[in-house]
């Protein structure tokens, strides 16, 4: 059997990735929902549709500032209509002349009716006079106060905001599963809503495994290694909306690992753990949770997934609460790709998050690649629009180096199982990950 026939061989014997994801995935569910103060609300995910009790506007307003007057009078049609000469564009090259009343701002309240020839000094947010059915930009005008001559005048209904224009009592602001944005806070404010049901942000603890391991600000050693896993995998978390929190570096110890795992289920939604899920003499990780006590099999369950770098994970739960845990690969680019293919959706599932997974594009590939025989491989690549639409991906360091490929990525490029080799002009799906520049 040649070399590639027993690679073949051996990476049928693994789980297919999507088969892993379905079974991992049905067994979580979306943390129970909490009533917020709009104040914290953003960033968590409704959980049920949000209605609007009140218009927006709630009442007739000013758009903009000027003079807030009727449109028959300042078209001619009007009475007690003053008509000057003039060169620039009031009706029939005539400025139009209207007695200023009073002047309204955003705190008026007392309603006012306008009369024939009269208008309004209006700020914009202040509530329309009766009667009116247009607003004036100052810059239109002299700018009288007792009196104002309009230069320019507008259509009918300019300037104005009517009550309900926007957003009518009774709409549908947003369906249940929307995430909370910024201005989404400001449309339910806008609409009279001071709090919103909502799945609350998953709290997520990350801890790292191994003896081997000692904390940045130092370089590695033989037989030490800095442990960059957290702090990339908190930050990850972070991204994605959960409460993340970093609790360090945990040794090779059994009694200390369950104990530590013990005490983090009290404040835990997820658990991940990075390291140990190989089947070494020092994966300590894999031995003690997936360790069998009598007919009872362990909490955790090791599988060997058809995923190119890293195909050792880990799930199922720890303590008396049954929290979820995720059991992510030591080697840090391994471990950043099994926190997208896993940890990822398992968050934004237990957030209440659709869609679970990230977005993704078909990309044209600018360069020929090859990919490891029956494994869905990740490879870190940039993706770029093309002019005249559609998409181009060049692929960056993947394998051993997915590390570095990962700082300088914008996507993630998707090679099937039975993808050996992938020529440059041909079509790839790429997963777009989030970036801030």
């Amino acid at each position: 059997m040649t070399a590639s026939a027993d690679a073949e061989a051996a990476a049928n014997e693994l789980t297919p990735l999507a088969d892993y994801l379905g079974s991992v995935l049905r067994r979580l569910r979306a943390l129970p929902p909490l009533d917020l103060d709009l104040t914290q609300a953003h960033g968590n995910v409704l959980a049920e549709d949000v209605v609007a009790p009140h218009s927006f506007p709630a009442f007739d307003q000013a758009a903009v500032d000027g003079y807030a007057a009727r449109w028959e009078d300042i078209s001619g049609g009007g009475r007690g209509v003053g008509y000057v000469p003039s060169q620039s564009g009031g009706p029939g090259g005539r400025t139009v002349r209207l007695n200023v009343v009073g002047d309204l701002g955003a705190a008026s309240w007392r309603p006012v009716r306008l009369t024939p020839g009269a208008c309004f000094s209006v700020a914009a947010g202040a509530p329309l006079p009766l009667a009116a059915d247009v607003v004036v930009p100052v810059e239109w005008t002299d700018q009288g106060m007792a009196a104002v001559e309009i230069f320019r005048v507008p259509k009918r209904g300019y300037g104005v905001r009517r009550a309900g224009e926007e957003l009518p009592a009774g709409t549908l602001l947003a369906r249940a599963g929307t995430y909370v944005s910024p201005a989404l806070v400001a449309v339910f404010a806008a609409t009279g809503i001071g709090h919103v049901v909502v799945r609350p942000s998953p709290r997520v603890v990350i801890v790292a495994t191994g003896d081997e391991l000692v904390d940045v600000g130092r370089g590695s050693q033989p037989g030490q290694t800095v442990d960059a896993n957290s702090h990339a995998l908190t930050a990850a978390a972070a991204e994605v909306g959960a409460l993340a929190y970093r609790v360090g570096i945990c040794d090779d110890d059994p009694e200390g690992l369950r104990g530590l795992l013990e005490d983090q289920t009290l404040r835990a939604d997820l658990i991940i753990t990075t390291g140990g899920t190989g089947t070494g003499p020092g994966d300590m990780v894999r031995r003690i949770l997936s360790r069998r006590e009598g007919s009872r099999a362990g909490p955790v369950t090791f599988t060997e997934v058809a995923l190119y770098p890293g195909t050792s994970l880990g799930f199922g739960t720890v303590g008396a609460e049954e929290v979820p845990v995720v059991c992510l690969p030591g080697d840090t680019g391994s471990a950043l790709i099994g926190f997208e293919v896993l940890a990822r959706p398992a968050i934004n599932l237990l957030a209440g998050a659709e869609p679970v997974f990230r977005p993704s594009v078909r990309a044209h590939l600018l360069e020929t690649i090859s990919s490891p025989v029956g494994l869905r491989e990740f490879r870190p690549a940039h993706v770029a629009e093309r002019r005249g639409g559609g998409y181009t991906v060049q692929p960056l360091n993947g394998g051993p180096y997915t590390l570095s490929g990962l700082a300088e990525a914008n996507g993630l490029m998707v090679l099937g199982e039975r993808v050996t080799t992938a020529a440059a002009g041909s079509t790839v799906d790429v997963l777009l990950l989030d970036r801030r520049r």
